[in-house]
């Protein structure tokens, strides 16, 4: 009997002085060959996609990062009226200062107001004057101002600001303002009735103030300067020094603290201003700051940064709502009863206290996972804030809470 034989055609080559046999692809090898070789490529696609997708740190400048220590704005302020008002002005018998002042300004023009006079002003309003003084600002200069109201004035718009003196906390004038102010607001009134678009009771006058007088500022007195961390820490301060030594050479920067960072700079004042130049737009990758939470108890809102984590917790939140009617009843007595007509008001409160559901938050690694468990609560933004600072009690909140 013949032995029968794998049905295995073979095809002999010779590589290298060894006899090798191919087997002849079937339609299963075919098939496993296939699936392995989409398996590898689909494994590819998921690695790459894990790269493209992952989150990376966000690189900023040193000038979004830092200030010069020093160069900073200042604040001014001044005293003065606003006249050319339609009849919107401040009543002069609720606020004499007005009168003051527009009798000690008509003074200083030459014109004397008799003693005694009682000046029913309806179009004049006093109102104080302020203006930020940006740091290199130069006498010539113009920049913006806003103009507030100071007495009872129920409207600014189409006034005309008088030349008044902008001083700053050493009492030296640096700017002058005036010119005509520019109201947002519109407001209108009649039969007793008025209605109010915005505030009416402020404006400001475009490149209406004039440096007179500028600030000195010390970047180019000593042969550091010191930059200052807008958000102190640690990690980051020593990332700015090492990103500006690798930029500029070694030891031109080092770290006072965790907010101060000294350089050292040019004496030249051109070459010092070319080397802040350069220092101010080195990237910096900063750290991820501290965990915390904001909340503003006035308006209700709650703001977190993606730091915040929360541990595994249970709340239970209901709903408490109060509402109240009112409606006004007019009596009328009958035409000849003697009776008099009297208005009475009933009033209707009505108490509804909500099912209070038990909702269990599952710890959260990132800010999605926080945001989402909170409004599984179903809680408005003032019922949020006692429950974070109920979470905050109790541990289960891993951040800073700051309520303002």
């Amino acid at each position: 009997m013949q032995s029968r034989r794998p049905h295995i055609r073979a095809r002999r080559r010779f590589d290298q002085g060894m006899y090798a046999m191919t087997p002849q692809l079937t339609p299963t090898t075919l098939l496993h060959a296939m699936s392995k070789c989409m398996t590898r490529m689909l494994s590819a696609i998921v690695a790459v996609a894990a790269l493209v997708l992952a989150p990376t740190a966000q690189a900023e400048r040193i000038k979004d990062l830092a200030s010069i220590a020093g160069v900073r704005t200042n604040q001014l302020v001044g005293y003065s009226l606003v006249v050319g008002l339609d009849g919107t002005g401040d009543q002069t018998s609720q606020a004499p200062f007005t009168v003051q002042s527009l009798t000690n300004m008509l003074g200083n023009l030459g014109v004397t107001v008799p003693q005694g006079t009682n000046m029913q002003l309806k179009n004049v309003a006093a109102v104080m004057v302020t203006m930020s003084l940006p740091p290199f600002a130069q006498p010539g200069q113009q920049f913006d101002v806003t103009v507030s109201s100071l007495g009872n004035a129920k409207s600014l718009r189409g006034g005309t600001l008088l030349m008044t003196p902008l001083k700053g906390v050493d009492g030296q004038v640096y700017a002058i303002a005036q010119g005509n102010l520019i109201v947002g607001g519109a407001g209108a009134q009649a039969g007793g009735s008025s209605v109010t678009i915005n505030h009416l009771a402020a404006g400001r006058i475009p490149a209406g103030a004039t440096v007179e007088r500028a600030v000195p500022m010390p970047v180019g007195d000593a042969d550091t300067i010191s930059y200052e961390l807008a958000a102190a820490d640690f990690g980051t301060a020593q990332r700015v020094v090492d990103a500006i030594n690798r930029a500029t050479g070694p030891d031109t920067a080092w770290a006072l603290d965790a907010r101060r960072i000294q350089v050292r700079a040019p004496a030249a004042p051109n070459e010092r201003v070319a080397f802040l130049g350069r220092v101010e737009n080195i990237e910096v990758t900063p750290l991820i700051g501290a965990a915390k939470v904001i909340v503003n108890s006035r308006s209700g809102s709650v703001v977190m940064n993606q730091a915040v984590t929360i541990q595994e917790c249970a709340v239970a939140h209901g709903n408490l709502s109060v509402s109240i009617d009112s409606e006004q009843q007019v009596s009328q007595p009958n035409a000849f009863a003697g009776g008099r007509t009297v208005v009475t008001e009933n009033a209707q409160i009505d108490l509804k206290q909500g099912s209070g559901n038990l909702v269990r938050m599952r710890a959260g690694a990132n800010l999605a996972d926080v945001v989402k468990a909170l409004n599984a609560v179903g809680a408005t933004p003032l019922d949020l804030i006692n429950i974070l600072q109920a979470m905050k009690s109790a541990g289960a909140l891993r951040a800073e809470l700051e309520v303002i």
